[in-house]
This record gives C-alpha cells, sequence and structure tokens, in this order.
C-alpha cells in the first residue's frame, strides 16, 4: 500500500494528548519544544548557522527521559489529513527545531547528506497540488466518491486520502526530504538508510509540538517536474511529500497492530514463544512457528478454504484428515467456539493416531483457531488469520507446542538432555507442512481466479 493511503490517519479516538506549545524557542535554556527531557539552564539552544559542531542539545542520561512522553509520541503519530489546520499559520523557526531533530538521525558514514526543502510560496504549493492530483489525487477522488456509503474495507482512508488532494494547497507548509545522490536501482537499501529515518523523526518532533503532516510519496511519480519546479538537480534523490500544519485537536490515538510476540522472531525465521524463550527453550516457553503468504483470491474464498477442516490433508505429509464430532455432512457444519472434530494423523516415527480438537477461534473471515486433547489444557494450538490488503487476502497460519501433554512431552520425557533438539525438528516437521499447506493452498486458489 502507498504510504499516501495509509490507513491509521486523523486519530479519531482521543487518548494521549500533546499541547500546542508557544511558537519559537526560548534561548535561556529553560525549553525548545522538546519532549521528555530537560535541559540544562543558562545555555542558549539556537544553532549557528552552518555550523556542523553545534548539537541542539546538551548531553543528557537516559535517567532523565521521560519515557510515556517519548513513547507517547512515537506511537501516536499519526498520518493527518482532515485533521489538518488550513487557517493557522506554522512559524519558520517550528520547522527549524523539528530538522534539527531530525538531523540527529543515524547517517551511512556519518555523512550529512540529507537537505531539506521547505515550500510556503503560493505558486508553488499550487504546482506541487496539481502534480499530486495528477499522480494519485485523482484517481482518490474517483475511489472516494465510488465508496461511498459502501461500507467498504478502503472508505475511511479514501476519503482521508482524497479531502488532502483537494487541498494540498492549502496546507501552511510543504517539506520535502532529499539526500545528496541517485539509488543505483539493485535492490539494495543504498541511500534510503540515511535518510529514511530522519524523515520519521521530523514528523515525531512535529507531533510532539502539536502539528501533523501525512507522509506521501505518490508525487515523485511526476519526479522530474517537481525538481523542475523547485530547482532539485538530478544528483538530488526525493524521497517525500509531508503536507505539515497544526493539527486539529492535540489528541490521538494508537493504531491497531499485532503485538510484538506476534511479529518477533527469535534465533530462526517464523519462530515464536509464549514465554521467553529460555536458554535453552523448553516446551514451557510454548514454542512455535508462523508461516504467511498474500494469496491473490477473494477473503470468501480463502475463508472457506481454511475453515475446511480436511483441506490442509490434500498438501501435508503428516495430517490426514478431519471428521466434525456428531456430524456426518461437513458441509451443514456452522463451527462455533467449542466446536469438536477430530483429526487423523501419520509420521513415521510413532505411526497413525486421532486427536479430538476444539474450536478455540472463530470470527468469520478474520479468524479460525483450534487447540488439541484439552480445552484447558492443550497439547498445541492452531490458527488461521486472514486480513484483507490490496488485491489479495493475507493468510498467517501458526502452531505453538503446550502447555498440555502429547505426543512430543512423551519423547522429551525419555530424553530431557535433548529437549531443545526435539523441540527444533518437531516445529521443523510443522514449519515445512505448513509451508505445503499455504503453497498448496494459494497455487489452488488463484488458479481459480486466473
Amino acid at each position: 500500500m502507498s504510504a499516501d493511503l495509509c490507513s491509521c490517519c486523523d486519530g479519531e479516538k482521543l487518548m494521549i494528548p500533546m499541547p500546542n506549545p508557544p511558537i519559537g524557542r526560548q534561548i535561556n535554556g529553560q525549553h525548545r519544544h522538546r519532549i521528555g527531557v530537560s535541559i540544562r539552564p543558562g545555555r542558549a539552544t539556537r544553532l549557528r548557522s552552518a555550523d556542523m559542531n553545534a548539537a541542539p542539545f546538551d548531553r543528557i542520561s537516559a535517567d532523565s527521559i521521560d519515557t510515556v512522553s517519548v513513547d507517547g509520541a512515537l506511537t501516536t503519530t499519526r498520518a493527518v489529513r482532515q485533521r489538518l489546520d488550513l487557517t493557522r499559520p506554522v512559524d519558520q523557526q517550528i520547522l527549524l527545531d523539528c530538522i534539527d531533530i531530525a538531523e540527529q538521525a543515524p547517517t551511512g558514514g556519518n555523512q550529512g547528506s540529507r537537505r531539506w526543502l521547505v515550500v510556503r510560496d503560493q505558486g508553488h504549493k499550487d504546482r506541487l497540488a496539481e502534480l499530486y492530483m495528477a499522480s494519485a489525487g485523482a484517481w482518490m477522488i474517483e475511489t472516494r466518491d465510488r465508496l461511498a456509503g459502501s461500507g467498504h474495507r478502503s472508505e475511511k482512508v479514501m476519503t482521508s486520502a482524497a479531502y488532502l488532494a483537494e487541498h494540498l494547497a492549502e496546507v501552511p507548509a510543504i517539506v520535502i526530504p532529499t539526500i545528496i545522490g541517485r539509488h543505483d536501482g539493485s535492490g539494495r537499501p543504498g541511500l534510503f538508510d540515511s535518510v529514511i529515518q530522519a524523515a520519521w523523526s521530523f514528523c515525531v518532533a512535529l507531533r510532539a509540538r502539536g502539528l501533523g503532516t501525512a507522509w506521501t510519496t505518490a508525487i515523485l511519480n511526476n519526479e522530474d517536474d517537481v525538481a523542475s519546479l523547485l530547482g532539485i538537480p538530478d544528483s538530488m534523490t526525493q524521497i517525500a511529500m509531508l503536507p505539515v500544519a497544526w493539527t486539529v485537536g492535540p489528541e490521538f490515538s494508537s493504531a491497531p497492530r499485532y503485538p510484538a510476540r506476534a511479529v518477533t522472531y527469535f534465533d530462526g525465521f517464523g519462530r515464536i514463544y509464549d514465554d521467553g524463550p529460555s536458554s535453552p527453550p523448553c516446551l514451557a516457553d510454548g514454542p512455535g512457528t508462523v508461516v504467511e503468504r498474500d494469496i491473490r483470491a477473494s477473503v470468501d474464498d480463502v475463508w472457506r478454504a481454511v475453515t475446511d477442516i480436511s483441506m490442509p490433508a490434500a498438501y501435508s505429509s503428516e495430517f490426514v484428515g478431519a471428521r466434525w464430532v456428531g456430524h456426518d455432512d461437513p458441509a451443514a457444519v456452522t463451527p462455533t467456539v467449542g466446536s469438536a472434530f477430530v483429526g487423523a494423523n501419520t509420521h513415521e516415527a510413532r505411526g497413525e493416531w486421532e486427536v479430538t480438537c476444539f474450536v478455540s477461534h472463530y470470527e468469520p473471515k478474520r479468524t479460525f483457531g483450534w487447540v488439541t486433547s484439552d480445552v484447558d489444557n492443550p497439547g498445541a494450538r492452531w490458527r488461521f488469520d486472514l486480513e484483507p490488503i490490496a488485491g489479495s487476502v493475507r493468510v498467517r497460519f501458526m502452531m505453538n507446542l503446550g502447555p498440555g501433554p502429547s505426543g512430543i512431552t512423551e519423547v522429551i520425557a525419555s530424553r530431557p538432555e535433548l529437549e531443545q533438539r526435539i523441540l527444533d525438528r518437531r516445529l521443523s516437521e510443522h514449519r515445512s507442512n505448513m509451508i505445503r499447506v499455504l503453497d498448496g493452498l494459494n497455487e489452488s486458489l488463484v488458479t481459480a481466479v486466473d
């Protein structure tokens, strides 16, 4: 998804206030619109022009940083469009303050290669608005109008994006971060690893002062026209366009995101744990694995497939099939939390066996999960999560071992000194089969679409 269409926009739910501070900086060291730190009294903070040795702040210790305020700014810096105040002037010094903050971001080779354009001239803003409209704005407006009142998942974000396209020329200032050099097209981070973090620091610094912006990149489709308008040399790379204004209301909320445990992997891609992990990892940590695929199919088709309890048997080397308890016709079953089914399995080391499973998660077109053996003390936990994304459905297939007894606990009990090795091998087996399942599902559904 383009940054211009970020869906966590305009912060409708009000949670963490960031009051608007006075414009400008005191130079007696009492404050400098800084969030969460104290500045030593008696020191002037304004930088001398082009002084590479000057620093915006004294050296500070971690003990003096207010983590609540810092975390609040980081987690509530949203893409702001409809709540940009188009009437309130933005003092030039605030923009310079925020650029001072941004320039403290790491940069490759410690080279100061970032350059910032602040656009206030109304003629220039009008032309940038025309270029933005041509690159994506007209499409955003057409899509907004088409989706209006439909309840489509993109309706809200398209309304916000179209609003910015219609009002871009009215924002008090437009900031364009650039960097010296051209990307070589190799696919490596190259230039961007020295500028993206600085541009984001600029956004957070705005948030801490009661201003907002939206990270937009669609105008880069007309990069040559922007360069011609603003005299940007061919040797520079444009990174984004940031419309800046005070926000209407200082309070914004954090956005829905996966928790860290769900997206953080330990010592191997896809390896997750409920707790810890210990050193060395053990079954009590709740070890598991995650596989994800973006499948170009409708959410209805994907949901129908993942809720077919026998579907994985077509691709897995271990899972043989399943049947709902108390139902002869699986098509007649509408699962609910607590519904039971029996799964059949085979493994070269263990032979054949069956296990009773219970539906633990059921949210239509979003989540389908089950546990094995015991609802309160399961031997394993499995789940499909579906997330509609642009043109596809992201399928997240995950499992965790334990905490209850299962075949793996018997093996560990017989050779406790090999617990980590046993867990690694079992998770590797599960992961291989989960990959087969999602690859097979993707192939079957995409082929059906084509």
